[in-house]
């Protein structure tokens, strides 16, 4: 028998030469040997050569060429034997398992989509020098967490049948925090005010809490785009950073940084100039520019006034507006004028609004939300609009409004919202703390989202020491096509202030159950009146040490009372955010009555408006006014004592205690609270300190100033009664529900008054 070693290849060649010259021959037949998984049919697809082709040296080569370039075989051998070509290959093992020990600062499955990502996964064929690639890759995800100790050793485990596991050991060692940032180049400001302005520190006090002193790259890259623009909006128009420094201890534990700065010159504005198709009136368009000749260069408002300008235009349909502003830098004089150039594009139509990833929630619910309309020329302030009031909803966890071009059209757009839902329903129970009334327990069930209808309802309870409650409600917010809303309670309450573990010495409590219908009617987009009328039975309970005027007015008006209850109220709400505004205002004023035809007849005016004003990008100037006046009328010739107007504590005048301030009575120092209320409160508003990045967390110092008094209670003025404080406190949106804390100085002090220095509130109560 004939044998002849046409070709042969060693691991890691990817071409072979004939050990010598092979007499051509045609192919009889192509016998494959050695494979364990791969299919015989793999092997011929990739060779060059097929029965009754001529096989020779050159054929040889180019076939064991193919097989290499397939990755899956170590070593590939073609041989002849009677005119049968015979490949004899050695197949690569394959990864079964893969196994990471040790992960704590990512997830196993963050570290393995890595591993895949560099071609290296379970079910795939081995591969040292891919595994070694997948091992430095791990070891940058590390590096860009500062965590430059860590230490990765791949195992490998031959098991039967050609097959491996592979297991990662990872020592991760501590994040390397920064020793020292040393700035270079710095004349117009101190290394101290531009630290302030960086993330990163070398370490505070709460450092162990906010982790800012751990070396970050992707932190020191946001930090050096803080700096430019902090630098740009200071006038330092060509600022720029020249090279930075990271250097490391030889323990990999310390990290060292070095900023070098070129500050450049000061500019000021010279001059602004709108060129272009402006498709708007020029003087109006001025208006909108917000930075003016004679400022010093500030790139942010150079910034917002190219996103009003540009809004402006997409306000009148032009969807594709774009605004340049081109600078033109005198550098002799330090002088930079600005030409806002306007190419407008087409004027723009919607042609469809598409929504989709809403399998819950009717479209019809999203579609009356919105305020750009299909066929109607497209206006962004409408878009916007339409996108905030679909989240406002609250049954999606994400809205992405997009308005893509048409093809073929020029002149149109789609309007497509991609919605993600959340769940609409739940049940939840809490414990809470209200410092003076103790701990509060509660819980509740509801739906805002009936089978995707936008309707809601919800039942719930809590139980403290002062406070009772059970509630069942009902919502329909689109009652009719245009927005008025339907909705009832069912209620029942009770208020216990006097009892063993309140400091009040409120000598009487009250239960109240009722029904009430309620409507709301939208005025404009930030605009709502609401209605409500139901029936209120209100039980007084008192004791025999209870004050005189409670005494009396129950054997008068007796202990058990039915009421026909109406409110109407306007509401108007322009904050830019319900849970940390930094803008916007907030304005109520309500009307509640027991009206006509009732046991008791009464009357509550309240007017309240709360002012947001930025003063900085971190620090926000809050003003708080309240009034209130209230009083019987018809058959009721004074006020239901349980309907006075109590101050103190949270949400009033702070550093007094609780439902405090106000007339007392003579005899038993009962907190009568009053017929008239007025509060003002001045707050500024700010990051705690060490954590200016985190959003959860808000400290203030305010000052807090509120009188309440009753005209019929002898000495009660306005002045008599006036309380004020200052002091400092902290909001946390904790995983458990807000939390406030403050501490305050009483400042205006009298003979009687409770003070309460430090108060809190833990918890959500309903």
């Amino acid at each position: 028998m004939k044998l002849k070693l046409l070709a042969a290849a060693v691991l890691g060649m990817t071409t072979a030469t004939a050990v010598w010259a092979a007499n051509p021959f045609v192919i009889k037949d192509i016998r494959v040997e050695g494979l364990q998984r791969t299919e015989a049919g793999t092997v011929f697809n990739y060779l060059p050569v097929k029965v009754g082709d001529t096989f020779n040296d050159e054929k040889a080569r180019e076939s064991i060429k193919s097989l290499f370039a397939t990755g899956f075989f170590d070593d590939v051998r073609v041989e002849s034997r009677d005119g049968v070509v015979i490949v004899a290959v050695a197949e690569r093992p394959v990864i079964t398992q893969l196994n990471i020990n040790g992960a704590k600062e990512f997830s196993k499955d963050q570290l393995k989509k890595a591993l895949k990502d560099n071609g290296f996964a379970e079910s795939r064929i081995f591969d040292q020098a891919l595994l070694d690639g997948a091992v430095q890759e791990l070891k940058r995800q590390y590096y860009s967490r500062g965590k430059y100790a860590v230490e990765i050793s791949p195992q490998v485990t031959k098991l039967e049948r050609n097959r491996v596991a592979v297991t990662l050991d990872i020592t991760e060692g501590i994040t390397a925090q920064i020793k020292d940032i040393h700035i270079v180049g710095n004349k117009a400001f101190s290394q101290d005010k531009l630290l302030d302005e960086m993330t990163l520190t070398s370490g505070g006090w709460l450092s162990w809490l906010t982790k800012d002193n751990q070396y970050s790259k992707q932190k020191l890259t946001g930090d050096l785009e803080k700096l430019k623009a902090f630098y740009q909006n200071q006038g330092y128009l060509e600022f720029n950073i020249e090279s930075t420094q990271v250097s490391i201890s030889a323990d990999k534990e310390h990290m060292f940084l070095t900023l070098n700065l070129n500050e450049g010159s000061k500019f000021t504005v010279a001059d602004i100039k709108l060129a272009g198709d402006l498709k708007v009136p020029e003087a109006e368009l001025r208006k909108l520019i917000t930075i003016k000749p004679g400022e010093v260069f500030n790139n942010e408002k150079v910034t917002e006034s190219v996103k009003a300008l540009s809004d402006r235009l997409g306000n009148d349909g032009y969807a594709f507006a774009n605004v340049n502003a081109l600078p033109d830098i005198n550098r002799d004089k330090q002088q930079v004028a600005f030409t806002f150039f306007v190419d407008p594009g087409r004027k723009t139509y919607v042609r469809r609004v598409n929504i989709a990833g809403n399998t819950k929630t009717r479209d019809e619910v999203v579609r009356r939300e919105l305020r750009q309309l299909e066929g109607s020329v497209y206006n962004a302030a409408s878009v916007k609009r339409s996108k905030d009031r679909v989240e406002l909803l609250g049954y999606f966890e994400d809205v992405n409004v997009e308005t893509p071009a048409v093809a073929d059209a020029p002149d149109q757009v789609d309007m497509n919202i991609t919605l993600k839902e959340r769940a609409t329903g739940s049940i939840s129970a809490g414990v809470g703390f209200v410092q003076g009334e103790g701990i509060q327990l509660s819980a509740s069930i509801s739906q805002s989202n009936i089978f995707g209808s936008g309707k809601y309802m919800s039942f719930g309870i809590s139980n403290g020491s002062v406070n009772k409650t059970a509630t069942l409600s009902f919502t329909d917010p689109y009652f009719t096509a245009d927005g008025v809303s339907l909705g009832y309670d069912i209620y029942h309450r009770v208020y216990k202030p006097y009892n063993s573990s309140s400091s009040s010495t409120t000598h009487y409590k009250t239960s109240t159950d009722g029904v009430a219908m309620r409507f709301g009617v939208p005025v404009t987009e930030t605009d709502r009146i609401n209605f409500s009328l139901g029936l209120e039975q209100t039980k007084v309970g008192t004791w025999s040490d209870s004050p005189t005027r409670y005494l009396d007015f129950v054997n008068k008006y007796g202990s058990n009372n039915l009421s026909l209850i109406g409110t109407a109220g306007w509401g108007r709400d322009t904050r830019d955010s319900s849970l940390w505004p930094t803008r916007g205002a907030n304005i109520k004023v309500q009307a509640d009555a027991a009206l006509p035809g009732g046991d008791l007849e009464w009357y509550r005016l309240t007017h309240s408006q709360q002012w947001f004003f930025p003063l900085s990008k971190t620090f926000t100037l809050m003003l708080n006014g309240e009034v209130g006046y209230a009083n019987g009328y018809g058959k009721t010739s004074t006020l239901p004592f349980f309907q006075n107007f109590y101050l103190g504590g949270l949400g009033s005048v702070r550093g007094y205690d609780s439902n405090s301030l106000g007339p007392k009575d003579a005899s038993t120092g009962d907190y009568l609270g009053g017929t008239r209320k007025a509060v003002a409160n001045a707050e500024i508003l700010f990051p705690f300190p060490g954590m200016k990045d985190n959003k959860s967390v808000r400290a203030s110092v305010f000052f807090d100033s509120g009188t309440v008094w009753d005209s019929t209670v002898s000495g009660s003025t306005p002045s008599s009664e006036l309380r004020y404080s200052t002091g400092a406190a902290v909001t946390w949106l904790s995983p458990l529900g807000p939390m406030k804390f403050s501490l305050a100085k009483a400042l205006r002090k009298k003979e009687g008054d409770k003070y309460q220095s430090f108060q809190f509130q833990l918890g959500t109560v309903f």
